[in-house]
């Protein structure tokens, strides 16, 4: 009954139910047609006003509902209590804030019905069916011991493998007298057929002749009249008229194919150590059989009997060894000598093969080449760059005097525009290739890039050998001494080197507001500030 009323309770496909449900999708429809209206016309440059809301709503996109601001100023909070509950944000979603709705409180309901039901049918049941103890008990899984160990187990393997080698070795080198010796532990030897054999085919009715045979012993006559004796026919059945076949095939038996090898055995009988389990021969281990043709298995784990059977042993034994030697080849006198040609290609063959370096040498010389060369392209480069001296940011091309002016350059002058035409270039070859912190920093994008590759376009730069930059340098030293003899002077000390050094630093100031250097009498008296106040602030 309560199943059957909240089935009524729940149904949802009445006509009010399906009204609701249409009213609601029309209403999404139109609600997403205003939103797909109002997106073309924002992508087309034309904005709506925003929609005036009713007066007390809230618009949630441009103030916070029910929000609380705290007073301007400071406030004491030693009295305030706080909750050291931390706030279950998994509580928050909406289908908590809503509450069970009325169909998962049924479903639930419904679950707990059937829950009652099933329990109900349970204890109703007889306490024979609910027990689920299992009638018979499973017992352990007891098996005998292994008959082979692992011992025997490696013995046989390693014999077998020492005889492979043997024998490769032997077919190798062309020897038919080592084949000869050498035995096959490849495959167990038989000395029959292994398949059962099969019975002979029978050449008359058997089945006819024991039914004529009976027929006949029913209808016999009194032996009170004498005479011979019913005459019956032979059968292979079997009984008293049944022969037996002396020449029948057995299955032959594997473990004793070399006799007096199996421990406990006797010549060609059942090894002891199968007779019944209850003997007391049975309880002891016996070695596993092994071939041995060769006879090498150790004679001091066999077990004779008596003194006959060992001596019996020894007279079989010295038998076999006597045929093995008869039936040797005749040995062969005759020898070939044949002299090698001289064959190059053997002789390269023959000679012992290169040194296999070392990884780690290898590595070593690899990361000492590599060394070198950047050693040597180092030296290729420009002085600032080798010792590492500061550079401007931007090249300055104003440095250069214009071609065409009036009076017109003389050839000094033109040789110094030369070594400055070649500063401007070797200046964006190395911002270009090997800048600084600073440039780095300070570039623009691709735009500095772009001017330094359109300026190498104009004038490309020259790389010069390492022996013409040694060149250079001793016309440039002997130039120096030229010098230094004309105005008789020598080597300049540090001392006077550091004084020019600061006289020269005096007369150029740096302007942060500009980011350049100026000379210091071409400054006003703000920019000296200026300039004072960035080096202190660069000093501390």
């Amino acid at each position: 009954m309560l199943s059957e009323a909240r089935a009524r309770l729940a149904n949802t496909q009445g006509k009010k139910a399906k009204r609701k449900a249409r009213e609601k999708q029309l209403e999404e429809a139109r609600r997403l047609a205003a939103l797909q209206k109002r997106r073309e016309l924002r992508m087309a440059g034309i904005t709506l006003p925003p929609r005036r809301r009713k007066r007390h709503a809230i618009d949630y996109n441009k103030e916070i509902p029910f929000e609380k601001r705290p007073a301007p100023g400071l406030h004491d909070t030693s009295e305030e209590v706080y909750d050291p509950a931390e706030t279950d944000f998994r509580r928050l979603r909406q289908q908590h804030l809503d509450g069970e709705l009325r169909s998962e409180r049924e479903e639930r309901e419904r679950r707990k019905d059937k829950q009652k039901l099933k329990q109900r049918k349970e204890n109703d049941l007889p306490p024979s069916l609910l027990s689920a103890e299992p009638v018979r008990k499973r017992s352990k899984l007891v098996l005998p011991e292994p008959q082979i160990s692992e011992q025997e187990l490696e013995q046989v393997v390693k014999l077998g493998r020492a005889s492979e080698t043997a024998r490769e070795a032997a077919q190798e080198a062309g020897h038919q007298a080592s084949d000869t010796l050498l035995a096959d532990y490849s495959l167990t030897p038989t000395t029959g057929p292994l398949r059962t054999p099969r019975a002979p085919a029978l050449s008359r009715d058997t089945i006819l002749q024991e039914a004529q045979n009976i027929m006949a012993l029913t209808n016999v006559d009194t032996p009170l009249k004498g005479g011979l004796n019913t005459p019956l026919h032979e059968t292979e059945l079997g009984g008293p008229a049944t022969p037996k076949k002396a020449g029948a095939a057995q299955t032959p038996n594997s473990l004793i194919v070399t006799p007096f090898r199996t421990p406990n055995a006797a010549d060609g009988m059942t090894p002891r150590g199968a007779r019944t389990p209850g003997s007391i021969s049975s309880q002891q281990t016996s070695a596993t059989p092994l071939r041995d043709k060769l006879n090498i298995n150790p004679e001091d784990h066999l077990d004779f009997d008596s003194n006959q059977s060992a001596k019996h042993f020894q007279r079989e034994s010295k038998q076999q060894l006597l045929k093995a030697l008869s039936s040797l080849p005749s040995p062969k006198n005759d020898y070939e000598i044949v002299v090698p040609e001289d064959d190059p290609s053997v002789q390269e063959h023959s000679a012992p093969g290169p040194f296999v370096e070392d990884q780690a040498d290898k590595d070593a010389a690899k990361e000492q080449q590599r060394l070198e060369k950047l050693e040597a392209e180092r030296k290729l480069q420009s002085q600032p760059v080798q010792r590492c001296l500061p550079r401007p940011l931007d090249v300055n091309a104003s440095v250069l005097r214009p071609a065409h002016t009036e009076p017109p350059l003389t050839d000094l002058q033109k040789a110094e525009e030369l070594i400055k035409q070649e500063m401007l270039v070797m200046q964006h070859y190395d911002a270009l290739h090997n800048p600084t912190e600073a440039q780095q920093s300070s570039r623009k994008g691709a735009g500095d890039e772009a001017a330094h590759l359109a300026y190498l376009e104009r004038h490309p730069y020259h790389k010069y050998s390492q022996d013409e930059l040694e060149t250079a340098c001793e016309v440039l030293q002997a130039e120096m001494d030229v010098v230094k003899k004309g105005m008789g002077h020598g080597e300049l000390s540090l001392e006077a080197y550091c004084q020019v050094w600061d006289e020269c630093l005096a007369q150029v100031l740096f302007l942060p507001a500009q980011n350049r250097y100026t000379r210091a009498n071409l400054a006003s008296k703000k920019d000296r500030i200026e300039s004072l106040d960035k080096r202190l602030e660069v000093s501390l």
